[in-house]
């Protein structure tokens, strides 16, 4: 189904996009916004822009929003997916309030001083549109801190029963530098949280094409901290995994483990811990939370376009949103590359109205997951 267009200015959520390079992005993407006043300002930028002075435009631009966004894996504009650009996403403050809290060093998180801020934080915007009901939080951290786990768990002590869904900043495929923008301020290592009230029906969801099969493994070797499983079953992980997928290790590429995946069971679900990279030594290198002890489950995807059609259409539940705000894993896009379907999901994500980036894993209220697509439905007032 394809929606029809709205006028700007009726829009519930705005977005603009410009080429990540272009001279006056600032300009093009203030512009594409059209006239606030916003309650905030999302900036998914690809790192072939000009980071620092994207950020004090953008918020000269705009000097009573809170404009806050991060470097990306890829982008999703109006047109689907596209790559080496800028998205602009705006939310009018007449339909939403907002508070936004920067974490601007990870390894340094006072976990009841982050509770105490989200507390105050839900009691002001409640105090401020007590006649809006709907409520919602958006996290985006820095992708290669590996602290996302962490800050999820922390954050949901504080959130109560606010949803919240989220994305890891990234850096194209170079896995190299990831930075998080707020107010005219480049940050590594750190998060900024959003906290949103709206007259708006939101709907925050999760999804992927995954579904487990009966392969089993144990990892016997891990480092937490870095994400790193050295053994599998007690054999190097590279080489155990590759047996179990009847390949050879030297055939293992990144388009292996997107299409390859393994996912953890944890209160009833399955939750993809996918594998980023393996390393020289033949230890592989996950994008989210790995110990010694986990019992790990090989997944096999189903057909994604038929998947991401059938679960966007859901969420409309005979009235569909007017918008979807959406972090969605790298390896989705990368999987949509190698299957030769990249055309087919941009279309779905176009005519669905979903607009955000792609990602180095994503979270969902207290869990940081890998390989899904997880993201806000909002619907148009009173519906």
């Amino acid at each position: 189904m394809t929606l029809p267009p709205l006028p700007r200015d009726e829009r519930i959520v705005r977005s603009a996009h410009c080429p990540a390079r272009a001279p006056d992005a600032p300009d093009r993407l203030c512009e594409g916004l059209g006239p606030g006043p916003f309650a905030a300002v999302f900036l998914f930028v690809s790192p072939a822009a000009d980071l620092g002075r994207l950020a004090a435009a953008v918020a000269a631009c705009l000097p009573d929003t809170p404009v806050s966004g991060c470097t990306t894996a890829g982008e999703i504009s109006d047109d689907g997916y596209t790559e080496d650009e800028i998205v602009a996403v705006g939310l009018p403050s007449a339909w939403f309030a907002a508070e936004t809290i920067l974490f601007p060093d990870l390894d340094r998180i006072d976990r009841q001083a982050v509770i105490g801020d989200l507390i105050r934080c839900r009691h002001g915007l409640a105090q401020a549109r007590p006649d809006w009901d709907h409520e919602f939080a958006f996290l985006m951290v820095d992708g290669l801190s590996t602290r996302e786990d962490e800050l999820a768990a922390a954050l949901a002590s504080g959130l109560g029963p606010v949803p919240l869904f989220g994305g890891s900043a990234g850096d194209g495929v170079r896995f190299r530098e990831t930075f998080i923008l707020h107010r005219g301020r480049l940050v590594q290592r750190g998060a900024v949280l959003t906290m949103v009230r709206s007259s708006c029906r939101a709907r925050v969801f999760s999804l992927d094409h995954l579904r487990p099969t009966d392969t089993r493994m144990v990892v016997t070797d891990a480092d937490p901290r870095s994400r790193r499983v050295r053994r599998i079953n007690a054999e190097p992980a590279a080489l155990e995994y590759a047996r179990l997928l009847g390949k050879d290790p030297g055939q293992l590429t990144t388009f292996t483990f997107a299409a390859h995946p393994v996912v953890v069971r944890i209160g009833g679900r399955h939750h993809v811990r996918s594998i980023q990279r393996m390393d020289d030594n033949g230890d592989l290198i996950f994008f989210s939370a790995i110990d010694e002890g986990l019992v790990l489950t090989l997944a096999e995807p189903q057909d994604m376009v038929a998947h991401l059609e059938g679960a966007l259409s859901a969420l409309s539940e005979g009235i569909a949103p007017e918008a979807i705000l959406a972090a969605d894993c790298i390896l989705r896009r990368m999987e949509a590359l190698e299957k030769q379907k990249f055309g087919a999901v941009s279309d779905i994500l176009r005519r669905h109205r979903v607009v955000g980036f792609s990602t180095y894993g994503e979270q969902v209220n207290s869990m940081h997951v890998n390989q899904t697509m997880t993201g806000v439905a909002l619907f148009p007032p009173g519906a």
